[in-house]
């Protein structure tokens, strides 16, 4: 992993100017860059403001994050949606096998409700792949994906119910019922639609309501091209070309892999024409095992990080 995370910063210092500049203002030297730890990582937040794409390919397609009406979103130009595909596909069959397996139902409203969402397109693709009749997406049709999961009770497939997380709490106070056949798999997400609970928070309700031992999770966003996924109690597992690490809440530029808590920076080199380099909004719980925990936001996250963003 190293030896390639290396290589593509070189890669992305070269092609991406906003990158550069960035490595530059920081008056980080590219050849003294010898282990991960020393990789600069963009904020996040320079997606809502800048086309963070490398110089020498076009754009495909762009990915739009949800938010609040008024709200600044981000958008991710996309150069090749064939490596997004290939991520995507990998990563799901690393964790849970063929979506050929598998009815997938998909609760995404507000998703859905827009164009340009990356989670959409992730979930339509696997829907496809899983060529089961009952497969498809729910709007705001809560009582006929309900009519649906009790008709799929006695059928002996694998069900996998993947929502966003207020959908699901909508679908948990409605239609509580019996799921215990199923895989229920939360995004994150509330968007403004329901005040903000801990992800433990969230699970207990839903497992209560559908009667799972476990609620699985999702951690993707716009701005990558991998996921990483939880089986459970919220501890999340990358796929080998995905890295978490944590950064110093105080010191935003010193970035260890070691146990801890700290703000969540990404490495995701599918995200091979963009920005592979990510510092993100999130706290960090790392673990001994390279597994992690994702806290919640970090407070004033809008206005954290690095402020030479400014000067970008």
């Amino acid at each position: 992993m190293e030896e390639a995370a290396l290589a593509v910063f070189h890669y992305q210092y070269k092609h991406n100017t906003v990158y550069r500049q960035f490595v530059d203002l920081l008056s980080v030297l590219p050849d003294n860059v010898q282990h991960i730890r020393q990789i600069p990582f963009l904020p996040i937040e320079l997606f809502k403001s800048h086309q963070i794409i490398s110089d020498n390919v076009s754009v495909e397609k762009i990915f739009e994050s949800s938010g609040t009406t008024g709200q600044i979103t981000s958008k991710h130009p996309v150069a090749d949606i064939g490596l997004y595909e290939l991520s995507f596909r990998n990563g799901f069959e690393r964790f849970y096998g063929s979506p050929q397996d598998w009815v997938i139902l998909a609760l995404l409203p507000s998703y859905l409700e827009r164009g340009n969402s990356s989670l959409v397109y992730m979930a339509d693709d696997l829907i496809r792949q899983s060529r089961q009749p009952e497969s498809g997406f729910y709007l705001n049709n809560l009582q006929e994906l309900a009519e649906t999961l009790e008709t799929l009770r006695t059928s002996g497939k694998k069900i996998l119910l993947i929502g966003v997380t207020f959908a699901l709490l909508d679908l948990a106070e409605q239609f509580p019922m019996d799921l215990r056949h199923c895989i229920i798999m939360e995004t994150g997400g509330m968007k403004g639609r329901r005040a903000e609970l801990t992800r433990p928070e969230v699970h207990d309700i839903l497992t209560r309501a559908f009667h799972v031992s476990a609620i699985h999770s999702e951690y993707g966003m716009t701005e990558l091209l991998s996921q990483a996924y939880s089986k459970g109690d919220g501890i999340f597992e990358t796929p080998p070309w995905m890295m978490v690490l944590k950064r110093d809440i105080y010191d935003p530029l010193y970035t260890s892999e070691k146990p801890g808590r700290g703000g969540l920076n990404v490495i995701d080199l599918a995200n091979i024409h963009s920005c592979s380099f990510l510092a993100t909004q999130d706290l960090v719980q790392l673990r001994d095992d390279g597994t992690f925990e994702v806290l919640g936001r970090i407070d004033h996250s809008d206005v954290r990080g690095c402020n030479l963003m400014v000067a970008l």
